[in-house]
């Protein structure tokens, strides 16, 4: 099996790599392993400097490692280098900073003479990452898995084989100890071998309902620990006396971000039936304002969707929408004659039972709902089988605080775009994933909380 590198801006083929050998991926775990041994060993300020380097050697190579991201799987170069591995950049120095604060035993009062907690690292861990953000999805997970003590295995998505190698150097670059972190050039097929070994200790998994169901099961018959990141319909809504100038703003950017592929984007748009005009009026003016095009050239603001599969999948979904009743406000259509580009688009009058409505459309597709008031608003935020964030706009400030309680969803942000934050813990519920990443609470889910009594 090969792993095509394909631009989907052009449709070209980039590159390609041969899978390695079941055999290989045996010696790779055994080395992680053995390199665990050692890794464990080293100090936290040793581990923290590593990390500084990885992320000097992100910014310094940022123009490099900016157009593999864009040429790979089509986002914007802006977003590539200066969201992405800027991003990156600061997570790693994140972890430096606050790791060994973080897992700096403790100290608790029983009939021992001594009692403390320790926080131990697992050992090898995998992480089956996803191509949408090719690189900062990697460095969330790797960043306090290594700064706890850990090594990683990296399967990453097959169609950003070029992406994987880069991370790999980079950590080699920044100085990291030999087999510490390992990219694996491998299918989905590889991975439940890789879980079911002895020496991998728990699995992460950034990606797909199904993808993250598979390898539960998997890791679950092994009784070993998952943390998954799965999909995401994040509701945006829009009070009667919201700023809706604002709201607009913050919403474009959340849907178009990565070209509407991003888990944690706005998607479902709900509205307070008294604002809706105005609300669509300018939400509508943002969207046709959008610069589509070449994602190499810095003015572009949408590039092609990650391929043409996705392309057609995503005006699929628009088509039985429309053909249930919903609208198109604009867009609706593929964009061009070439590479995988598709209208940024807004459908209102969207209801149960359509893919706008029901599913997470994973492309440049705004669905609206209107409602009401405020209690149907965060009923139809629950209605999903989702729950990785939300978004809600209001200038009554308590309100908004009671509903964000009663929002089944791993955040909610008042006023402002759900977006990711080393300081905050990011993951979800519901049929979005189990476990955090990120903050004091994604550095522990792969430690070992060990009690430690004296007498």
């Amino acid at each position: 099996m090969q792993l095509v590198s394909k631009n989907p801006a052009t449709e070209e083929i980039l590159a390609t790599f041969d899978e390695i050998s079941e055999k290989e991926v045996e010696e790779k775990i055994q080395n992680a392993h053995n390199a665990f041994l050692k890794w464990r060993e080293t100090s936290f300020q040793k581990r923290a400097e590593k990390l500084f380097l990885l992320a000097n050697v992100l910014r310094d190579n940022i123009d490099e490692y900016g157009a593999l991201i864009t040429k790979e799987m089509g986002k914007p170069i802006t977003a590539s280098k200066n969201v992405e591995i800027e991003k990156c950049a600061w997570v790693c120095e994140y972890y430096a900073k606050n790791g060994e604060k973080f897992l700096t035993p403790e100290v608790v009062q029983t009939d021992a003479s001594e009692s403390y907690v320790r926080f131990d690292p697992l050992g090898v861990l995998l992480a089956v990452m996803p191509w949408n953000f090719p690189f900062w999805q990697v460095i969330r997970f790797a960043a306090p898995a290594l700064m706890a003590g850990n090594v990683g295995l990296v399967k990453h998505a097959s169609n950003v084989p070029q992406s994987g190698r880069a991370l790999h150097e980079a950590f080699e670059k920044a100085g990291f100890p030999k087999d510490v972190y390992q990219n694996l050039l491998i299918g989905s097929d590889k991975v439940e071998a890789i879980i079911t070994n002895p020496l991998v200790k728990a699995v992460t998994l950034t990606g797909s309902e199904g993808a993250g169901s598979a390898v539960a099961s998997i890791a679950g018959r092994e009784i070993k620990k998952t943390v998954l990141e799965l999909g995401g319909s994040d509701p945006f809504i829009i009070l009667e006396d919201a700023d809706v100038n604002a709201a607009c703003f913050a919403g474009a950017a959340s849907r178009l971000q990565s070209v509407g592929q991003s888990c944690i984007a706005a998607k479902r748009f709900i509205v307070v039936g008294s604002c809706f005009e105005e609300f669509l009026e300018v939400f509508k003016k943002k969207f046709e304002s959008e610069v589509i095009g070449d994602p190499m050239d810095e003015k572009t603001t949408v590039g092609p969707v990650s391929s043409m599969r996705a392309m057609e999948e995503i005006l699929s979904q628009v088509e039985k929408s429309v053909d249930m009743g919903a609208k198109i406000a604009t867009g609706g259509k593929r964009y061009g004659l070439r590479g995988a580009f598709i209208e940024p688009t807004i459908l209102y009058d969207v209801c149960p039972g359509m893919p706008a409505y029901d599913e997470e459309i994973f492309g440049p597709v705004a669905s609206v709902i209107v409602v009401k008031n405020a209690d149907e608003a965060v009923a139809v935020a629950n209605s999903s089988p989702y729950g990785l964030g939300g978004s809600l706009w209001t200038k009554d400030i308590e309100k908004a605080k009671k509903m964000a309680e009663k929002i089944d969803s791993g955040a909610v942000f008042i006023n402002g775009m759900t977006k990711s934050d080393p300081r905050l813990p990011f993951g979800g519920v519901k049929k979005s994933g189990y476990g955090r990443e990120l903050s004091r609470h994604g550095i522990m889910e792969f430690i070992n909380v060990k009690s430690i009594w004296i007498k």
